[in-house]
């Protein structure tokens, strides 16, 4: 896993670097400019082998000294730099003034207005030449790349006049062959959130030091393409507690998180491996407790029974074979005949549960027999709409909401976090799901292609499916349902709760990725296999 960080952690980590001796601002400033640099060459090679054209964006402060060392940089490269500046070169901080005077040795300074990002695109296109459909490409010959050095990490408040005008002509003309110092200009970087709703859109973006918050974050994330960070050897920070789930190494996670925990062993049999319970919805809606119970039972857990009531037995038992079943058709059937059952160690209730009365008073008692439990779809629902069983829940509770059910449960964090922000840092949903799970009591799977997890204690884990890990396909009919299921494997299994969340969004993600397009919610548990070969498992 990889941790990552504030706005706030990174710059005392590096002030602190400054303040030890260890390093000088300007150090600092020379690697990230070079970061940058490399960056490119890596995303377009064919660009380090002859002279291109650069058009960059400085800023008023240390994101702007970052720009005028790309610039000085790629000019001793032999390309063509034209540089605009933001703002009054005299108010320019020490390091980035420095900078600021190495390139007006070499080079000129514009001031950067509305017009000038048009004008240069359509330098650009009389340079570049185009193909029959506008287009101007790296294979034709020079190429221009736009490099968005305006407002780093520590932006906190939104765009107005000529730079809300600006953004709006960068991200028009410039988004296909545009590169980001850090963040792209305007994002907060602890939310992911556009503040005032203006950006600079941006395909590539180049992180200094560590990876941040808001880089996982946020539907802004869906046009960028890919995100280099560079490492600038400065020692550890603060810890965030925020941790993303990227990459695991098999061998030395620590946690175990994916190692051997999920391995079988000769000296193992079924029971080893718990026994998970899905609660079924009525007759006719009961597919959405299949496909949970599928994915239990792929992940490992070692027996799944379906519990359903007896009209909606014969539909259980035309699809299922190693799936077992069970009758419970209301609270009293649990509590006479599964919650006494200690070999039943997780259980799953909520998906196309039902939201009458009924299912609520079968909910209830669920929640009373202090099972480990997933709670998904219907049954947070129910929850939203009755304390009493809200208070009910505990410790050994696993929530996992989509946006919709998020706001129903908990409506005014969810507000908070819909507000409108006119300056920063933003209130992001790493926020909202520490402040849920708290108020829960429990661990909370805030779904999306930016899953949060958090725990009561204020741990988190982002699951991010964006850059290389994006998963567009895993939106479809199902899909939450088989992420329930593979929560309650993972629980019978004897995985902690938040182990348990944790291990089961970063699997779902590995499943659609092995799939690809055309997933639909029956295939991603038939991924398992392959993906814990590819694990080594």
């Amino acid at each position: 896993m990889i941790e990552l960080v504030t706005s706030a952690q990174m710059r005392a980590t590096e002030q602190a670097a400054i303040d030890s001796g260890e390093v000088t601002g300007l150090e600092l400033m020379e690697c990230a400019g070079r970061g940058v640099v490399e960056a490119i060459f890596e995303e377009w090679p064919k660009m380090a082998q002859t002279c291109h054209r650069a058009v960059i964006l400085c800023g008023p402060g240390n994101n702007g000294g970052d720009g005028f060392v790309v610039a000085r940089l790629l000019t001793e490269w032999g390309w063509e730099v034209e540089l605009f500046l933001y703002g009054n070169a005299e108010k320019l901080p020490p390091d980035a003034r420095v900078n600021y005077e190495r390139w007006i040795n070499i080079g000129s300074v514009q001031a950067l207005t509305k017009g000038v990002i048009e004008k240069q695109t359509d330098i650009a296109v009389e340079k570049e030449g185009t193909d029959i459909y506008g287009n101007a490409s790296i294979e034709r010959g020079q190429s221009t790349i736009f490099v968005d050095a305006l407002f780093g990490t520590g932006l906190c408040r939104r765009f107005d006049g000529d730079l809300l005008e600006i953004s709006r002509e960068w991200s028009d003309y410039c988004y296909e062959n545009g590169i980001a110092v850090d963040i792209p200009s305007g994002l907060c970087a602890d939310s992911g959130y556009p503040i005032g709703g203006n950006w600079f859109f941006c395909r590539i973006v180049v992180s200094f030091g560590s990876l941040k918050v808001g880089q996982y974050l946020g539907e802004c994330l869906y046009d960028i393409d890919k995100i280099h960070c560079v490492d600038l050897n400065l020692p550890s920070h603060e810890a965030t507690q925020v941790n993303l789930l990227e990459t695991w190494d098999i061998d030395v996670d620590a946690r175990g998180l994916v190692g051997g925990g999920l391995q079988k062993t000769l000296h193992q049999h079924k029971y080893s491996h718990g026994h998970a319970y899905v609660i079924s919805g009525p007759s006719t809606k009961t597919g959405a407790a299949r496909l949970a119970a599928r994915g239990a039972l792929r992940i490992g857990a070692g027996l799944v029974t379906i519990g359903a009531a007896l009209s909606a037995m014969n539909e259980h038992a035309a699809h299922l074979n190693a799936i077992m079943l069970a009758e419970v058709s209301d609270a009293e059937d649990y509590t006479d005949n599964i919650a006494s059952d200690g070999r039943i160690n997780a259980v799953c209730i909520g998906p196309a549960l039902g939201l009458e009365r009924d299912q609520a008073e079968l909910l209830k008692a669920v929640l009373q027999s202090q099972r480990t439990t997933t709670i998904d779809a219907d049954a947070l629902t129910l929850i939203s709409k009755d304390k009493v069983l809200f208070d009910l829940l505990h410790e050994k509770c696993v929530l996992t909401p989509h946006g919709g059910e998020f706001a129903r449960l908990f409506p005014d964090i969810s507000e908070k976090l819909s507000a409108k922000p006119t300056k920063g840092p933003v209130y992001s949903k790493v926020d909202a799901t520490r402040a849920a799970a708290k108020r829960a009591g429990c661990v909370v799977l805030f779904k999306g292609p930016d899953t949060v997890i958090a725990a009561p204690d204020g741990s988190c884990s982002i699951n991010s499916a964006h850059y290389k890990r994006s998963a567009p396909w895993l939106a479809t009919a199902g899909s939450g349902d088989v992420l329930a299921g593979f929560v309650t494997g993972l629980l019978a299994r004897g995985f902690a709760p938040m182990q348990a969340a944790e291990t089961a969004a970063w699997l779902h993600v590995e499943c659609a990725l092995q799939f690809g397009p055309g997933l639909i919610a029956e295939d991603i548990p038939e991924q398992l296999p392959l993906v814990f070969r590819k694990l080594g498992l």
